[in-house]
């Protein structure tokens, strides 16, 4: 199946098929035709599928690859260094292309890499965990860690073409199915009650391994309409960070080293919609919703910290703007808004554990 971005000269093709990673060399020549690609890819995927890759694309191209260690704490600022070197050993030119394969991490720290070396080089996204296939590698926010904060230096840099094989999760350790399915759970969420009953339903993840492509389709297409409405997440764009803001503050706490992405934005969604029933902001019961739903498809919904102890990394919030913070909630399952207040949302809850 393909799904196309729409944004006029920045537009690009997104193809969701098994096994098309065996097939990604003609793909990639629709739209590349220079002479070097960098592949980027950490010690986790690349003995598993760079090989593949490579050997397709080394009968018509320059092919060159940087394997990083695997985790978080590799999508620092600092690692760009060795990036760009590798990228100017290679001879990479703005005519060349950069390959991102991976997920979460290797899609945002190379795709910051092509945004800022020689000022923009092609990109390919070839996400290799559910998270990236279903939201990071769509969209082209790409980003760097800083230790005051996650995603904190970035750029908006739309890849020429996204390819989504759902195969490769079978190759996934459980736990990084867990941590995607945090995002999936976050699409109903925001924008489909239809999902969200269908992941109800279904109770758990080998339950829905056959619907897996379409889940992953109705997903990125949900991605795609806000992306195509507001590339730049000056507004309609900030419902995909629901979850977000206490997720963000939850991973910086344990350095990136406790909860993954996924689970964090797990608890955020269920806190923050706990939090905003309390005020009356959300329909009673949608919290509790989200929890069983979270709970069946075994992912945390509490992290036990005081409110008080997240509250400065949340006023470092980019959503936090001129002391205003928008928050993502939800009028009920499938139905969000944005809500501008204050840090005080949180700070009034200083005593709670979340």
């Amino acid at each position: 199946m393909k799904l196309t971005v729409n944004l006029g000269a920045n537009s690009y093709p997104i193809y969701i098929e098994n096994d098309i990673l065996s097939r990604s060399a003609s793909c990639i020549s629709e739209v590349f035709n220079g002479r070097r690609i960098m592949i980027i890819s950490d010690d986790n995927v690349y003995p598993l599928y760079g090989e593949l890759l490579t050997k397709q694309l080394s009968k018509d191209y320059t092919c060159h690859h940087l394997i990083l260690p695997h985790g978080e704490a590799t999508k620092d600022f600092q690692t760009l260094p060795s990036v760009y070197t590798a990228l100017l050993e290679a001879k990479i030119s703005r005519s060349d292309l950069i390959i991102a394969l991976g997920g979460g991490v290797i899609g945002d720290l190379a795709g910051f890499a092509a945004a800022s070396f020689l000022r923009g080089v092609k990109l390919v996204q070839i996400p290799t965990s559910l998270l990236a296939q279903v939201d990071s590698s769509v969209g082209g926010k790409v980003a760097v860690d800083l230790p005051l904060g996650k995603n904190l230096v970035g750029a908006f840099h739309q890849p020429s073409l996204v390819l989504i094989d759902p195969l490769v999760l079978n190759t996934l350790k459980e736990r990084f199915i867990t941590d995607g399915m945090g995002e999936v759970i976050k699409y109903g969420c925001i924008r489909d009650a239809g999902l969200f009953h269908t992941l109800e339903s279904h109770g758990s993840f080998e339950e829905l391994r056959d619907e897996l492509p379409s889940i992953i389709e109705r997903c990125v297409d949900i991605k795609r309409v806000i992306v195509e409405h507001d590339q730049f997440d000056t507004g309609e764009r900030m419902l995909l960070n629901f979850g977000h803001t206490l997720g963000h503050t939850i991973e910086q706490y344990h350095h990136y080293g406790r909860e993954s992405h996924g689970e964090a934005v797990a608890i955020g969604m269920y806190q923050i919609t706990r939090l905003a029933r309390k005020q009356g902001l959300t329909a009673d019961k949608t919290d509790e919703r989200i929890l069983n739903v979270l709970k069946s498809y075994g992912l945390p919904y509490e992290c036990g910290l005081p409110i008080k102890e997240l509250m400065n990394a949340i006023t470092l919030d980019k959503k936090n703007l001129n002391n205003k913070l928008n928050v993502v909630l939800l009028h009920d399952i499938g139905s969000s808004y944005i809500h501008p207040t204050t840090a005080e949302f949180f700070g009034q809850y200083n005593e709670e554990t979340i």
